[in-house]
């Protein structure tokens, strides 16, 4: 890496000031990511299994079985797969679903890995089908059967692949082919953190930032993060620009919930595409129920949009139920934008 890169890195992130650092550890300080377990936070079971299936693996001197990580996005798989690889000392090569196209795309990345390597693929289930299966003989006998030509002239080329780790990531399990998903030796799947787990992730980032902020500020940071260690990390970011610009050399409980109000991050957590999904389905539905179609086509969005992004956490916490019928809402999302709660309409319904 060229001075004037590792200078410009630098000066993104004073914190970040070990020359002997490797250009993948100053991208990883930089986007907050940990490096090892020894700096993951959350997961505790998961995390503990990994060690022993790593360790076990490590002694027979074998690849770790393929991993598939399951949960909501921001949860932690991207980085526990690059724990994963540093645990096993093994370099790793990360794409994701849609960007394998082509059969030959997957033939290309998997003819270059050696022996131990591990292929992190986000968004697994977004495969298209004709590649997925060029995956189920890699991942059993580590070979590909590649049929070239057509009719009388078709012929079968077999490529020899070194033994190799695949990782999957996917945020629709569901969504996985079974002979897929049964090819994978460990499944995990990560649910939300809890706010004393995101408190420490946001101090721990804040002294990657150099940003000096309490304890009951972090904790009031975490509330407002959905449970979820991308989003406590990016709105630490913001809180830092804020201090910046503000002159605010310590940031403190009340400053921190003034400039999440700023940034309209309410004590729930929710942003602007929340409150518009609630107050549809409350004020234009009666507390629904509704359908997930006619929500999305009422706020002019993605139907995956809704389904990723909104629905997991106000689901979690309370605010949203699936029914047969379609989504209402909760006794706690009237009393949140406070509206008065329709107890007959609500035991209609179920």
């Amino acid at each position: 890496m060229s001075e004037e890169i590792r200078q410009a890195l630098l000066k993104a992130n004073p914190a970040v000031a070990d020359s002997k650092e490797s250009e993948e550890d100053i991208v990883l300080n930089i986007s907050l990511r940990p490096k090892g377990f020894s700096e993951f936070v959350g997961h505790r079971e998961i995390v503990d299994n990994l060690k022993i299936s790593i360790e076990a693996a490590k002694q027979r001197e074998e690849p770790l079985e393929h991993v598939l990580l399951s949960g909501p996005p921001g949860l932690g798989k991207t980085s526990l797969s690059h724990i994963i690889a540093h645990e096993m000392g093994a370099k790793i090569t990360a794409t994701s679903g849609p960007a394998i196209e082509r059969a030959g795309d997957l033939i290309g990345i998997l003819t270059n890995l050696e022996r131990g390597d591990v292929l992190f693929i986000d968004e697994i289930h977004r495969m298209s089908k004709v590649v997925e299966e060029f995956l189920y003989p890699a991942m059993e006998s580590f070979q590909i059967d590649f049929v070239i030509d057509k009719g009388p002239y078709a012929k079968t080329i077999k490529f020899n692949l070194k033994p190799f780790t695949l990782i999957g990531a996917t945020t629709r399990s569901g969504l996985l082919a079974s002979p897929l998903r049964a090819r994978f030796g460990i499944f995990y799947s990560l649910d939300f953190y809890r706010t004393e787990e995101l408190a420490r992730i946001i101090r721990n980032s804040s002294r990657l930032l150099a940003l000096k902020i309490r304890d009951e500020a972090a904790l009031e940071i975490a509330r407002r993060s959905r449970g979820t260690p991308r989003i406590a990390n990016r709105l630490l970011r913001r809180v830092r620009d804020y201090a910046q610009v503000g002159k605010i050399e310590d940031v403190d409980e009340n400053s921190a919930a003034r400039i999440l109000d700023e940034l309209r991050i309410d004590r729930a957590g929710f942003d602007d595409l929340d409150r518009k999904v609630l107050k549809l389905i409350l004020e234009s539905f009666g507390g629904g129920p509704v359908g997930i179609e006619s929500l999305a086509a009422s706020l002019n969005e993605e139907v995956d949009t809704i389904e990723d992004t909104v629905e997991p956490y106000l689901l979690m916490a309370g605010y949203l139920k699936r029914t047969a019928r379609g989504r209402i809402a909760t006794r706690k999302a009237f009393e949140h934008f406070g509206l008065k709660f329709n107890r007959e309409q609500q035991e209609e319904i179920f």
